[in-house]
């Protein structure tokens, strides 16, 4: 049950000149679900992404890195849900180049200029039959249509917009992205693809994906596990006909690379939206640390918590979990008197316990809410940090432990 998330109309996303996409059911699966997306890239089209850091990375991640270091650029990229041809060793890695070489012939480019990437269930041998019979029957689709089509566990697509003006011209950006379970910083199940019409140079795209990841898709958390196959892509195809963006000094590439952070922030909000089996939705920031690694590691041991998570579940305001998890975190030197924590603008401990006029009711009224922020402030420092995380609920056991079935 998502949190306050709804899917986005294809009227409601802007279309990116230079890229076309297409679906298509190869019923690896279910036999009427999409499951096989192609995007075409343009000529023009520049592509930067970043990969899980799991090292049992599946085979569409290792060939995808690969690639995207060797060709000259990136014409297409063919994702597949329901299988993660991951832990599938050599014969992964093969069936994975099978797919790019039928992508290849079918749009006439080189093998290495395609990106594959996968999802789903972890340790079982690809269906490249199935897709390849599937990639010449794809139909040409709107970012909309994408977004279902790369849904796992997922019950709303998650797909987000934004255009700006620049010198006169539209600057058009667009992504979608997936990912409910099995999701943790260092890109977590999760895929995302994130394109502009802008044109942004090589280096200064490669840039920006790891700035973007981290204060996006690497800011969020639903349980904890890193996944085999993370991967977040931007694309830019410049063809919204301005001179390329080739440093961030500037008025165009600020609010280009603003734009492009704001769809990926959405998206990454929304994956913590739809968490498997989410009820509430939890802001969490540490302000006053003594570095942001710091702050990070504060939010995250609160958002790990298995404890806190569950009496957010419950709406329950046994607070003291908030505390038990701030003092878990690893800071040797903390002044638990200095620290003050919030919940919402209620303020629940300060001075080492219990603020003197915390009253559990105000407390109570919060933990009722679907969305709830929690402040936590360490007066150590300037740093700060905010991660996006959901409760764990019975839902969440249920749907991991039926997945395969």
């Amino acid at each position: 049950m998502a949190v306050n998330l709804t899917a986005k109309s294809g009227n409601e996303l802007s279309a990116i000149d230079g890229i076309q996409i297409y679906v298509g059911q190869a019923g690896i699966k279910r036999a009427d679900k999409d499951d096989v997306t192609l995007m075409v890239l343009a000529p023009s089209a520049n592509v930067a992404g970043v990969f899980t850091r799991n090292r049992f990375c599946a085979a569409p991640v290792q060939i995808g890195k690969n690639h995207l270091q060797a060709a000259q650029g990136i014409r297409a990229l063919v994702i597949n849900t329901g299988n993660a041809n991951a832990g599938t060793g050599q014969s992964g890695r093969d069936n994975a180049l099978l797919v790019c070489a039928a992508v290849a012939k079918q749009i006439d480019c080189e093998v290495a200029q395609v990106l594959p990437f996968s999802t789903g269930v972890i340790l079982e041998p690809l269906p490249t039959d199935k897709i390849l019979a599937a990639l010449p029957k794809v139909k040409p689709v709107h970012w909309d249509r994408a977004a279902a089509a790369i849904m796992t566990t997922d019950t709303v697509p998650k797909a987000a917009s934004r255009q700006v003006e620049i010198d006169g011209k539209t600057v058009s950006v667009t992504g979608i992205a997936k990912g409910a379970g099995m999701i943790c910083p260092n890109m977590a199940t999760m895929l995302s693809f994130v394109a502009t019409d802008a044109a942004i140079a090589p280096q200064l795209l490669n840039q920006w994906v790891r700035e973007i990841a981290d204060i996006s898709f690497n800011s969020i958390t639903v349980d904890g596990d890193t996944s085999t196959n993370d991967s977040f892509v931007l694309i830019a195809t410049g063809k919204a006909g301005l001179p390329a963006v080739t440093a961030d000094d500037n008025d165009a590439a600020r609010q280009i690379k603003a734009a492009l952070s704001e769809v990926a922030v959405e998206l990454a909000r929304a994956i913590v939206r739809d968490g498997e089996g989410a009820t509430k939705f939890i802001t969490i920031q540490v302000n006053a640390a003594a570095s942001r690694e710091e702050a990070r590691r504060v939010a995250y041991t609160i958002a790990h918590s298995p404890l806190v998570k569950t009496a957010f579940f419950a709406s329950d305001a046994n607070l003291g979990r908030l505390l038990c998890a701030i003092g878990n975190a690893g800071i040797e030197d903390l002044d638990v008197n200095k620290v003050s924590v919030f919940l919402d603008n209620v303020l629940v401990a300060e001075n080492g316990g219990r603020a003197e006029l915390y009253q559990d009711e105000d407390g109570q009224r919060v933990m009722a809410k679907p969305e709830i922020t929690v402040r936590v402030e360490l007066q150590r420092g300037e740093a700060k940090a905010t991660v996006y995380t959901c409760d764990l609920s019975h839902e969440y056991v249920s749907i991991n432990a039926d997945y395969r079935s």
